[in-house]
């Protein structure tokens, strides 16, 4: 439950003290950072990595992500500038000077717009697809189709692996055609994110096409970009064993941690959200008049992929790619993705014209009504965006990576287990993993420039540790839009799925110092895979004789 308006006002009024006071003590300076031609610049060192630290602490504390945002984001301006008013209004506000990456920077980023119109579009299709039944028909066929929980949770994540394009689009996509399924069913919202949550980067990064695949490729250097990306594929445990633990613990009829609770309440009582408020929109689950089919709902999603899989082919091919991959390579999922979502609505609205399912009335509601759903979502987006440009004006990244490069000699078979940790907490701490994959394939890159194998293992951890950053942070896009798509409180979601997460990681862990010191992939996914489905056995006998023991006696 969320902390009292008192007690996080008199929490966050404390930490800011503490931050001034220490800054007023110490007064920390800037240290020059040399990584490479690509990479170099100004650090704050571990001041850097105050503000995000601040930003999650407080936000598991209160659970009231927009202050803990704005005060993180205020922090990191506080030790930007030193104390400097001027310095601190500019770095809120317009960035350094140089690169623009204050408040109103974010608000005016052209690929910022371009995701929020994404998610206002998503918004108004989901708003007309249960205007003319679909979603509605989905349940319907579920309760024909469908017997158990276990089957709606394993079509839920079935969907999210099919919808292997973009995690933006996969999280907002699967979200809104699920709900009514899992609901039938009684599978809490929390569980139903973590399930959008686990099919949304993890997939991304292993699937060949894809916006992930793209931007992996982007900053790999020299030709071969997009062998040396499939390649890492059998590396990366994380993404792979996170399958495996879903389908296990599906299977198992087995939760533990936070979310034990919400399924058990969802299960026994019929709530979804144990009590907890959902943050978003209320659902209105009857706004249909079930003149609608399955097919309402199915030609809209195949319109969607084919059209925003095109928007981005397109502005690949704009960018100067000349064949699917080059353009794949090349694509601006910000542009592309609004792009074709706003063609894929237009198709939709015609093809519900012509099956006159929907009125005139309702495509005017549907913007504003997409508007309003995703609005939560659209606030938090724009304060992580503003903390993340607050960390990189700090140099925070640049340090965690100059960590990595100057302590990694002589150890080479740990390299991977290392950057996969430093991966982990530099996206969990930033909430990006793009800008992880932008820090630490290049020195992955560049420590490995004569053994390829383990190159390729070493980018496969930076990938699989940045995944698990963007998987579990509070201010990372993905998770935000999880939590959205199922209309899950944020906090509850990070809450709920941690633990899962931070079970694969452990288990990925593992396989990294293994794929370090054997070099082949295949030989620690199989200890992997033994790992996860051995120990969620084990959790299961030890939960269930703990449970069992007071009745015995």
């Amino acid at each position: 439950m969320a902390a009292s308006t008192k007690t996080t006002a008199i929490t966050v009024v404390v930490v800011l003290v503490i931050v001034i006071a220490l800054l007023a003590i110490f007064k920390p300076e800037k240290e020059f950072i040399f990584i490479d031609d690509d990479h170099q610049g100004e650090s704050y060192m571990l001041w850097g990595l105050l503000a995000p630290a601040i930003a999650i602490g407080l936000a598991l504390i209160t659970r009231r992500v927009y202050t803990s945002l704005f005060v993180g984001i205020l922090c990191g301006v506080l030790i930007y500038s030193m104390l400097d008013p001027d310095i601190a209004f500019q770095a809120l506000f317009t960035g350094n000077g140089e690169e623009a990456q204050g408040l109103a920077a974010t608000l005016g980023s052209l690929d910022n717009i371009g995701i929020c119109v994404f998610l206002i579009v998503l918004g108004a299709f989901v708003y007309l697809m249960r205007r003319a039944g679909g979603t509605s028909a989905l349940a319907q066929w579920a309760r024909n189709k469908l017997k158990t929980r276990e089957q709606s949770q394993l079509m839920t994540m079935l969907f999210g692996m099919i919808i292997f394009i973009d995690d933006y689009f996969n999280c907002l996509t699967v979200g809104s055609v699920m709900k009514p399924v899992t609901d039938e069913y009684r599978v809490s919202r929390a569980k139903l994110a973590y399930l959008i949550d686990a099919t949304a980067a993890p997939i991304c990064i292993i699937a060949p096409v894809s916006s992930w695949a793209g931007a992996v490729s982007g900053y790999i250097e020299g030709k071969g970009a997009f062998e040396t990306f499939i390649n890492t594929i059998p590396y990366n445990f994380y993404a792979l064993l996170t399958v495996v633990f879903v389908i296990t613990i599906i299977l198992l009829k087995f939760d533990f941690g936070p979310m034990k609770k919400y399924e058990k309440n969802a299960i026994e009582t019929g709530d979804l959200f144990s009590g907890a408020n959902i943050g978003t929109a209320p659902v209105d689950t009857d706004i249909s008049d079930h003149k609608g089919t399955v097919t309402d709902l199915v030609v809209p999603i195949i319109l969607l992929v084919i059209c925003c899989v095109a928007g981005m082919l397109y502005t690949g091919y704009l960018a100067g790619g000349t064949d699917f991959y080059s353009m794949i390579s090349d694509c601006d999922a910000c542009i592309g993705l609004p792009l074709g979502s706003f063609f894929a609505f237009m198709l939709t609205l015609a093809f519900y014209y012509y099956r006159k399912v929907i009125v005139f009335d309702d495509v005017w509601a549907s913007i504003p009504e997409g508007f309003k759903a995703m609005f939560p979502a659209i606030m938090i987006l724009i304060l992580a965006w503003t903390l993340k440009g607050t960390i990189d004006l700090m140099g925070a990244d640049l340090y965690v990576a100059n960590l990595v490069q100057t302590n990694a000699a002589g150890l080479e078979y740990l390299i991977p287990l290392v950057v996969f940790v430093v991966a982990m907490l530099l996206a969990f701490s930033t909430g990006t993993s793009w800008g992880t994959f932008g820090i630490l394939i290049p020195i992955c890159m560049a420590l490995f420039l004569t053994d390829m194998t383990m190159m390729i293992i070493s980018m496969s951890a930076c990938m699989a540790g940045a995944v698990f950053g963007d998987h579990c942070s509070p201010i990372s896009d993905t998770t935000i839009m999880a939590s959205t798509g199922a209309e899950c409180e944020l906090m509850t979601h990070v809450s709920t799925q941690f633990p899962y997460a931070l079970f694969v990681a452990a288990v990925s862990a593992v396989c990294f110092l293994i794929a370090g010191i054997v070099q082949n992939a295949y030989v620690p996914l199989l200890v992997g895979v033994a790992l996860i489905i051995g120990g969620l056995f084990v959790m299961r006998m030890i939960v269930r004789s703990k449970e069992a023991a007071p009745a015995s006696e």
